[in-house]
């Protein structure tokens, strides 16, 4: 499925209000000395990214299936289906 500039932009605008959120709650352990500590902020604000793309990609689906794809393992792109080939 081809992503759409409406869903980019909407994987945008969600990552930017939770970043922007999570930044100023954890400024000091983002510009920490400790190394775990930034390597878990900056883990944090990659499942941040994750969780808008999953988000504004499945605005088909129920809040009950969003909330399986955030906190399950993502599924697997269905492979492209071979075109011909065969014998007739």
């Amino acid at each position: 499925m081809a992503k759409t500039d409406d869903t980019i932009e909407n994987r945008v605008y969600l990552f930017e209000s939770l970043a922007s959120s999570y930044v100023a709650a954890a400024s000091e352990l983002l510009g920490s000395e400790d190394a775990a500590g930034r390597e878990r902020a900056r883990r944090a604000l990659a499942e941040l990214a994750y969780v808008s793309c999953v988000v504004a990609d499945t605005q088909h689906l129920s809040p009950e299936q969003v909330r399986e794809r955030v906190l399950g393992a993502p599924e697997p792109e269905p492979a492209p289906k071979a075109r011909g080939g065969g014998r007739r």
